[in-house]
């Protein structure tokens, strides 16, 4: 386990980060990561599993996206399909989640659509386009994504990256057979 309260500063271009990825950080104005970005982002972009745990507001979205976006930017994982699940306890979270990908994949071929309920028929549509289409990442509640899974709308086989964030909450709130039911849709390279 690594001891987070006493670290060196360490920039965004001291990781392996893509070019591309490093763009869209000196667009945002980012240049300093936060002790659980320098830890986490080393061990994504390895291949390897990580389970991280950090306070609010100290940048753990962005540890698990940068290295994500980072990988797939370089390509090697199949077009038209779905690359990445990142798990959300809400849809709050899954917003601010798709708007933080955003940004930091403005200047990539990176596409993404966000899952969630409470929305019209409209919206569950556009979600449906959205995954059909194979958007190489997806952002999404459990309930909306079964939802899909279970109406044959979205293949989870491809899947090179699974995030569950807020995995705690997720668990407080009564998810833990949900994940499960969606775990078994995903390749066992990817499972947890």
């Amino acid at each position: 386990m690594y001891d987070l309260t006493h670290y060196n500063t360490v920039n965004f271009y001291d990781l392996e980060l893509n070019d591309r990825v490093l763009e869209a950080l000196d667009y945002m104005n980012f240049t300093e990561c936060t002790p659980i970005q320098e830890h986490a982002i080393p061990v994504i972009l390895e291949g390897l599993d990580l389970i991280g745990v950090a306070q609010t507001g100290t940048g753990k979205t962005a540890a698990f996206l940068l290295p994500i976006l980072s990988k797939l930017s370089e390509g090697g994982y199949p077009e038209k399909a779905i690359n990445c699940v990142i798990m959300s306890p809400t849809r709050e979270l899954a917003q601010q989640i798709d708007q933080a990908l955003e940004g930091f994949s403005y200047y990539m071929p990176v596409s993404s659509v966000a899952v969630y309920g409470g929305n019209d028929g409209i919206r569950y549509e556009q979600e449906k386009r959205g995954l059909a289409m194979g958007a190489d990442v997806i952002i999404a509640t459990p309930g909306r994504l079964i939802s899909h899974l279970s109406l044959g709308n979205v293949d989870l086989s491809k899947v090179s990256f699974f995030v569950l964030d807020e995995a705690d909450r997720m668990l407080d709130m009564g998810f833990s057979e949900d994940i499960m039911q969606i775990v078994k849709h995903l390749p066992r390279s990817v499972r947890p």
